[in-house]
């Protein structure tokens, strides 16, 4: 690695670390940060990137063209393959798909430490979920490089309402059912990584 390079890695990481606020720092798990430091000019598009998302994930016409479900559902298949997409237009897929997986650490960490995210507790399945619906979002990404981040919404929204995601198997009511039917009482499965809760396609609920 030449001399200029590693000059130019050591200002990104600067920039990179000087660009969050000592209150965003916690919100970065052990290994996202270490991805981050891995990856510094990928983390700088990431946090763009995830800011322009969220103006989308956070609008309640999306939420009511989906399901409302931040955890396990539509609407968390659509925020995890919007995110994705719209990275792998700009970084290449490799090293999205290992930040994708640092997050997924970083939620068994917030399990063991009885920390919930999107307001529930992570699980086996969730992380299952999550990756799968990251990948969708590769695709969609890397197929379209070019179209702008409004179109990217609609083509992501279009494969969840198509089947091509992952969600959580719901009654009517919002409860979490298991693969034969059966409704799941979560208290019974307090901080328990593994529970049976059964992944379906998007088209389902």
């Amino acid at each position: 690695m030449s001399v200029l390079r590693v000059s130019r890695k050591i200002v990104v990481c600067f920039l990179l670390v000087s660009s969050y606020s000592w209150s965003q720092l916690p919100k970065l798990g052990k290994y996202e940060r270490c991805w981050a430091l891995t990856h510094p000019f990928a983390a700088l598009k990431v946090k763009r990137i995830t800011k322009e998302c969220k103006i989308y994930s956070d609008q309640i016409s999306i939420k009511s063209e989906l399901d409302g479900f931040s955890n396990g559902g539509k609407l968390d298949a659509y925020r995890h393959s919007l995110y994705m997409a719209a990275c792998a237009q700009k970084i290449k897929v490799r090293k999205l798909r290992r930040l994708g997986i640092a997050h997924e650490k970083t939620n068994y960490r917030q399990f063991l430490k009885s920390e919930k995210e999107e307001g529930e507790l992570a699980d086996s399945l969730s992380s299952v979920m999550d990756l799968f619906n990251n990948e969708l979002g590769f695709k969609i990404g890397f197929q379209n490089k070019k179209i702008f981040l409004e179109h990217i919404s609609e083509l992501v929204i279009d494969e969840i309402k198509k089947g091509n995601a992952l969600i959580m198997k719901r009654n009517r009511s919002g409860a979490y059912l298991d693969c034969e039917g059966n409704l799941i009482d979560l208290k019974k499965y307090n901080r328990t990584w593994n529970i049976p809760k059964c992944l379906v396609s998007s088209k389902n609920n």
